[in-house]
């Protein structure tokens, strides 16, 4: 099982060009699934019936998992099964047909846009570390990165001049992406005055460092940003992401169009952006009813 798990992971890297954080996922379901069939005597993933799927997915749900964990274990393995049958180490799938979870349709949770000018003057930019904090929040909301693009981000991938930031996003796709004026100046004046303080090592191009002149992980930046949220006041459930969502909603409240908010976030599919809309509406009913005299 272990050689389909890495004949199929070092496809999703060299072939389909996933994150390491995807493959990383991909490879941890397998692994569960794996094991789920070994104790059911079966030693390959080749040999496992449709009924033992149906057993697993049977069981996950007994553990208690999430109906979105199941559906994402159950898109692993089907996604396994393609590649061995594409590659002829099979001819049977086992998974075919098979229906997931329903999943209910979440809205992505926002901030309103005082709750974002908020946690963008929390940061005390009068220090180093606080400038380094603002400059990170406020080119997050103002450009919809993901938190990966952000904290992977180069100094030559931020034109100063065409005010656009080049960004590598899910499976090596380079988008650019506009930079608001004050987003890009509060950057500069990062990277000018207090990048120095912290690129004591002098060998990496990342912009935003930490004080240890790393360029920061995922969950470094998440904490950071936990930090100034509960400063702030804000709901606990504040995420990287709430900020992407929330410069897609606001971009929407004022009337951007739909294609272009795609563009700018890297959605593959104009569905997935579609979501946003049903925010927007939310917002517009909401405005309607607190203000019309017949609402």
């Amino acid at each position: 099982m272990q050689h389909d798990i890495e004949a199929f992971t070092t496809y999703l890297i060299a072939d389909a060009g996933l994150s390491e954080n995807t493959v990383a996922a991909y490879s941890r379901d397998l692994r569960d699934y794996g094991e789920f069939l070994r104790g059911a005597g079966t030693d390959s993933f080749r040999d496992a019936s449709r009924q033992q799927v149906i057993d697993y997915l049977s069981a996950l749900r007994k553990r208690g998992l999430k109906r979105s964990t199941i559906a994402r274990k159950l898109t692993a393995a089907r996604q396994l099964y393609k590649f061995l049958l594409r590659e002829e180490y099979t001819d049977t799938d086992p998974t075919a047909n098979l229906d997931g979870p329903k999943l209910a349709r979440r809205l992505p949770h926002v901030l309103t846009e005082e709750q974002c000018i908020t946690l963008l003057e929390t940061p005390d930019r009068g220090t180093a570390e606080g400038l380094r904090d603002a400059a990170m929040i406020m080119l997050l909301y103002a450009t919809g990165l993901r938190v990966s693009e952000l904290v992977n981000l180069d100094s030559h991938e931020l034109n100063i001049e065409e005010r656009l930031v080049r960004v590598k996003g899910k499976g090596g796709k380079e988008r650019l992406v506009p930079v608001a004026r004050a987003a890009l100046d509060l950057v500069v004046s990062y990277m000018r005055t207090a990048r120095p303080h912290f690129d004591t090592r002098g060998d990496t191009s990342a912009i935003f460092l930490t004080r240890r002149g790393r360029p920061f992980s995922r969950v470094g930046f998440w904490k950071l940003l936990k930090s100034h949220a509960a400063a702030a006041g804000l709901p606990p459930e504040l995420s990287p992401h709430t900020l992407r969502h929330s410069f897609a909603t606001h971009l929407l409240h004022g009337g951007a169009d739909l294609r272009a908010i795609q563009e700018m976030l890297g959605h593959s599919s104009l569905a997935v952006t579609e979501r946003y809309t049903h925010i927007s509406n939310e917002h517009k009913r909401t405005i309607y009813e607190a203000s019309h005299p017949r609402a």
